[in-house]
């Protein structure tokens, strides 16, 4: 019986993050409706607010679940990678780039600043996440800059996926993702030879 009920609640959730994610990407999060998302998933208003607790915490879940899979494939790849902390570095900005293509339409979403108000606050603690991350993945000392370093990095990585997540065609954001690499590898080659603690 529970987990009938499981597999149920999990359907709900899912149905309701696919509508919502439709009727986002359609509308944008500011014009979208709560009547909008459960038309569109069927799923009745009782059950979004009970797994959600209305629109906006759809819209973060949605976030988390883009985010989630943005650090899962980044992680792979700089797992996967040469020894070097810079080769595994470039590895992880390329699969983070290249996840920023392929789920260029809702990525575009979460770069439009159209979100609920929290969603300001969660975004940059997941930006200081993330340059915590990349500190450890490059190894540097723990000195004022190569904090500045990674901060200017993550930065970095953050507006190429907003450009590439923009680009137009797949060759446009190949060519992209690649001179964003080339100027990365370039900014680290000298600073990784200097500062690995």
């Amino acid at each position: 019986m529970k987990s009938h009920r499981w597999g149920r609640s999990s359907g709900t959730r899912d149905a309701l993050l696919r509508a919502a994610r439709e009727v986002f990407l359609a509308r944008g999060y500011a014009e979208a409706t709560v009547a909008d998302i459960v038309e569109t998933s069927g799923i009745s208003v009782g059950s979004l607010y009970h797994h959600f607790g209305g629109k906006p915490g759809l819209f973060l879940a949605l976030w988390e679940q883009f985010m989630r899979g943005q650090e899962e494939r980044t992680s792979r790849a700089a797992k996967a990678a040469a020894a070097s902390a810079t080769e595994r570095f470039l590895a992880g900005a390329r699969a983070y780039l290249e996840g920023s293509w392929e789920q260029r339409e809702v990525a575009r979403l979460f770069l439009e600043n159209d979100g609920p108000a929290a969603f300001t606050t969660l975004r940059r603690q997941r930006g200081w996440d993330w340059i915590g991350g990349n500190k450890k993945l490059l190894g540097l000392a723990d000195t004022r800059e190569s904090h500045v370093l990674v901060v200017l990095l993550t930065t970095m990585m953050g507006e190429a996926g907003r450009e590439v997540a923009a680009c137009e065609s797949e060759q446009d954001a190949r060519v992209t993702i690649d001179e964003v690499i080339r100027l990365v590898r370039r900014t680290l080659t000298p600073a990784t030879a200097q500062d690995v603690g």
